[in-house]
């Protein structure tokens, strides 16, 4: 029989309960993953007990009033609450999303509250961006042109503009990069769903002009095509974009300059 060894601090114990106040009447479990690096010891699941007439209406409000009134060691990332930083993307409920715009009452039973999956942890609910944020970099996201600038702005079409939709509008939480099996096994070669969503987001710019060098660098085997259409980057996207299209859409591009 074949063994396998966990790596260490890979085994999720029960952690501690903290009970709602006396009087409560509308009491909603969340349990939330908590591991702090300094302390040499396995994560864990602490339950926290939270009166919802108490609190918001949105996950991330239910994490604020646990941080501020319950256990101020919690720790997580959170800033514009509207959905438009990316900042408090988590695994809520068994699904990568933005905790800022994920209603308490669509969940059902315990509120469970994970780090993004498959990244290193800094600490409870922060995972380690680096590495996307790198990756992010090296498609050299900004509009390149030989052409010297016309004395206004750099005009397109409505249908020109048209055709970025659907891109633009990502805000980088890597909720679709973290939820992809692909980057889970290939993270330090794959670009992944955000990444190549952003890379396509210039590749269709009418007003950019390297399209040829933006393909060159995207034709291989590790960064483009260890995309297989498995289709949970979309699915999860809690903005709603397609970023398995846009992966389709650059194959097919370099399909058609082949």
């Amino acid at each position: 029989m074949v063994e396998f060894t966990l790596p260490a601090n890979s085994k999720v114990k029960e952690g501690k309960t903290f009970p709602a106040r006396a009087g409560a009447t509308r009491v909603r479990k969340f349990k939330i993953y908590r591991w702090n690096p300094d302390s040499g010891e396995n994560p864990r699941l602490d339950t926290f007990e939270v009166d919802l007439d108490k609190c918001g209406p949105m996950v991330l409000d239910a994490l604020i009033k646990i941080k501020d009134e319950i256990d101020s060691t919690l720790t997580f990332r959170r800033s514009c609450r509207e959905g438009v930083c990316g900042s408090c993307a988590f695994n809520v409920d068994g699904t990568n999303t933005l905790a800022c715009t994920k209603p308490i009452e669509d969940i059902r039973g315990d509120v469970k509250v994970y780090p993004l999956p498959h990244m290193p942890v800094v600490k409870d609910l922060v995972p380690d961006l680096s590495v996307p944020y790198a990756q992010y970099t090296s498609i050299e996201p900004w509009l390149q042109a030989d052409t010297p600038p016309p004395t206004g702005e750099r005009l397109q079409s409505p249908e020109e503009r048209e055709k970025l939709d659907g891109l633009w509008e990502c805000i980088l939480c890597f909720c679709c990069q973290t939820s992809c099996p692909s980057y889970w096994w290939n993270g330090d070669r794959y670009l992944g769903p955000a990444i190549l969503l952003q890379s396509y987001r210039w590749i269709v710019d009418s007003r950019d002009e390297a399209t040829g060098k933006r393909l060159d660098d995207l034709d291989d085997p590790f960064k483009l095509f260890r995309c297989h259409t498995i289709m949970n980057c979309t699915n999860t996207c809690p903005k709603g974009l397609n970023p398995g299209k846009a992966i389709g859409d650059i194959k097919m591009a370099l399909m058609k300059r082949r």
